[in-house]
């Protein structure tokens, strides 16, 4: 369908999105927790939520149009159409739109040996719809384009008291002596809770395995015994260096990592 020139989520970023990955088979395996930030998002912004059978129909719609082979359908829901002032108006009825898109490349050396990450110079400020995908992500483009320009293959999101928070598209784990550990991002007041960090705290903590959510400078990660990148298309990657230090990849990442490719290609249920 064609946007209209007046639609909010074009002129104020008014809405919300998710990209969700499709297996071959047609599944989409992360699908209940997309929806269920998709519709906390829009409720936080006021936005009337379109019935779970439209946007079903939209899903199904991206899925069939990728034609049975793997890739990403990403859904966005703005506001709709409104007036040029920034009160949205009482009546507005949502536009729902999908599109798809190919897996996205990551070679097989950077799937083995980890990835080279720099600090991005562009900080996380805080953020009142922080822990959604909503749709002004310019804090993201300025880093992503700070990445390519640097030749890193992904850059660490920092917040304004230099915590880590985040790369510019996946969230961070790290491997402690006796813990798995990942920044409060509602602490902070910025970033992403992705789905694919949920799923993976989800695991370790079936597995029994302790995970600590807080707050720690940044020079506490060179004493991370390993490093891990996630998100909810490309799954797990190691990281194997940031600036000047650099980890191992861990036997747990390699094992996290195999087992993450094997769910969300639909063959493993979670």
């Amino acid at each position: 369908m064609s946007l209209d020139p007046r639609d909010r989520g074009l002129a104020y970023g008014d809405g919300m999105f998710e990209t969700v990955r499709v297996a071959a088979s047609g599944e989409v395996p992360l699908w209940a927790r997309h929806r269920a930030r998709l519709y906390g998002g829009l409720q936080t912004l006021g936005i009337a939520p379109p019935s779970e059978s439209r946007l079903q129909r939209a899903l199904d719609a991206g899925v069939a149009a990728l034609g049975g082979e793997p890739g990403v359908v990403k859904l966005t829901v703005t506001r709709g159409v409104g007036g040029r002032g920034y009160l949205p108006p009482a009546s507005a009825q949502p536009t729902v739109l999908w599109q798809t898109g190919a897996l996205p490349e990551w070679s097989e050396r950077q799937r083995r040996d980890g990835l080279a990450l720099g600090l991005c110079q562009t900080p996380l400020y805080p953020d009142p719809l922080a822990g959604y995908k909503h749709l002004n992500r310019l804090a993201q483009v300025m880093a992503r384009r700070e990445v390519a320009q640097q030749g890193w293959d992904e850059g660490l999101l920092l917040s304004t008291r230099r915590q880590p928070l985040e790369a510019t598209s996946m969230n961070l784990f790290a491997r402690f002596a006796d813990h798995w550990w990942i920044p409060d991002l509602a602490a902070a007041g910025a970033g992403v809770d992705g789905v694919m960090r949920a799923h993976v705290r989800d695991t370790f903590c079936y597995r029994s395995e302790k995970v600590v959510c807080d707050l720690r400078p940044l020079s506490q990660l060179r004493t991370a015994e390993g490093l891990f990148l996630c998100n909810s298309v490309v799954g797990v990657l190691a990281v194997r260096k940031l600036a000047q230090w650099h980890w191992p990849v861990l036997a747990s990442v390699r094992e996290l990592q195999q087992s993450t490719e094997t769910f969300l290609a639909g063959s493993l249920k979670g």
